[in-house]
């Protein structure tokens, strides 16, 4: 009987992966806080895990002439924009303590994910060695 992965693992794999992109989405937010014009942006958390699960779902693409950009992985579907409480004058909208409490429990989902991910390994390697 052979070990199924994605079956051992279920949808966490791709919930860590998907945390690691908001991660970034977040910290850039933070990094641009003080440029003038920035747009704050973030990712849709579910819709983002179900395209990672189910990347033949969406919309069918072809190319109809060879120099157009092929539907490839586009991480764009899923990124939104955030509507700023106060956008400033310069129209910044980073609110830097909302992406600041974002980013924490993102990192604390990112690590409940991890963690979860780890003892699932440590369990298939004792089904492994029989334990």
């Amino acid at each position: 009987m052979s070990i199924s992965f994605e079956r051992a693992l279920g949808i966490h794999e791709q919930a860590v992966n998907v945390r690691v992109k908001r991660a970034e989405v977040l910290a850039n937010n933070l990094a641009n806080a003080d440029t003038p014009g920035f747009k704050a942006r973030d990712i849709d958390f579910r819709a983002a895990l179900q395209n990672a699960m189910n990347p033949e779902q969406g919309l069918p693409m072809s190319k109809t002439n060879a120099n157009h950009i092929g539907p490839g992985n586009s991480n764009d579907m899923d990124m939104l924009y955030r509507n700023p409480s106060q956008p400033s004058i310069d129209g910044n909208t980073v609110d830097t303590q909302v992406e600041m409490a974002n980013y924490l429990k993102n990192s604390m989902d990112y690590e409940a994910s991890f963690q979860f991910l780890n003892s699932k390994f440590k369990g298939l390697t004792n089904a492994i060695r029989g334990e």
